[in-house]
């Protein structure tokens, strides 16, 4: 077998991990599902051998490589000319202000009107390494959670973003409101996050979980609520809404981990927003900083809490 386009040499460290460990953890933009059906295609390999036990063990010196499968059109998920929020573009990479209600990627029941229909309308090429259905994603944003996401249009770019993510050099920074006041005005959230062990539609802080870190600063204080600004050093599903669950300051609006406090104005989301995003450019290693400001939602619940002070 040729050489596959992406590839990595095990370290001591990784001596003796399994396969789709190794893969998970250098691209966590993957899901466990889509590594497996790599190893079912035929698509990884061992020192050029193929390999198809996601649960083989690896040595020290070994050469793991794959070949993700390239970008086609489906029945199910096809371009459409859906507005995007355009923040940056070039031949190598996208930045999009995601609005509120918008998917980012084809899942069951959510086929069209996604981020992903809308790129594969906009671009020409996208990465292929996310699979069919998560082409150019690097990392998502909750379906109601609105702010900035990066899009890679090549693998190189996908590859290089991604190692930003795992080595915590890319920069993703939060506004959200959450409720009661704290005490600080500063602090930091470490707590492992794994998926919930009986809703499993949710997650938790599980003992056995995925490290997780969240770091938050107060920006305005209000009667009963707080304004935060949040710099995440990982990026777990519903990392924030869990952690700021777990301190008893769950974000206002959160059906699923919010509690059941009747507010003062009306809410129908999460108020979460990726108000900020950092990272160096995958091929020229430039800086790159981007920063929106809070949608119209978020704002009008900011005015009437400064109201109420």
């Amino acid at each position: 077998m040729n050489l596959l386009s992406q590839s990595l040499t095990i370290s001591e460290t990784q001596h003796h991990a399994r396969v789709d460990q190794v893969l998970s953890e250098h691209y966590p933009q993957h899901s466990r599902s889509l590594i497996r059906k790599w190893l079912d295609q035929g698509m990884v390999t061992i020192n050029d051998d193929p390999v198809s036990k996601a649960g083989q063990k690896l040595k020290t010196g070994d050469v793991l490589a794959w070949q993700p499968p390239e970008i086609h059109k489906s029945d199910k998920i096809l371009p459409e000319d859906i507005p995007l929020a355009i923040c940056f573009e070039d031949e190598h990479v996208l930045v999009v202000n995601k609005p509120v209600g918008m998917v980012v990627h084809p899942a069951p029941g959510h086929y069209s009107g996604t981020l992903v229909n809308a790129l594969l309308h906009h671009c020409s090429f996208l990465s292929g390494i996310g699979g069919v259905e998560r082409p150019g994603i690097v990392h998502r944003l909750d379906r109601e959670t609105s702010g900035l996401i990066a899009i890679a249009k090549t693998d190189q770019a996908h590859q290089n973003l991604s190692a930003q993510l795992q080595a915590r050099t890319m920069k993703r920074h939060y506004d959200a409101i959450a409720e009661q006041n704290f005490g600080e005005e500063t602090g930091s959230i470490e707590a492992p996050i794994a998926r919930h062990p009986i809703r499993r539609q949710q997650m938790a802080i599980v003992e056995n979980g995925r490290y997780a870190r969240t770091h938050w600063h107060v920006k305005g204080s209000y009667h009963g609520y707080t304004w935060l600004g949040l710099e995440l050093d990982t990026g777990r599903t519903h990392q924030i809404r869990v952690h700021l669950k777990s301190i008893h300051h769950p974000l206002v609006g959160d059906d699923i981990y919010g509690s059941k406090r009747k507010h003062p104005f009306k809410v129908d989301r999460p108020m979460l927003h990726a108000s900020l995003l950092q990272f160096l450019h995958p091929v020229t290693g430039d800086p790159q900083q981007f920063d929106v400001s809070v949608p119209a939602d978020f704002q009008r619940i900011l005015d009437i809490l400064a109201q109420r002070t």
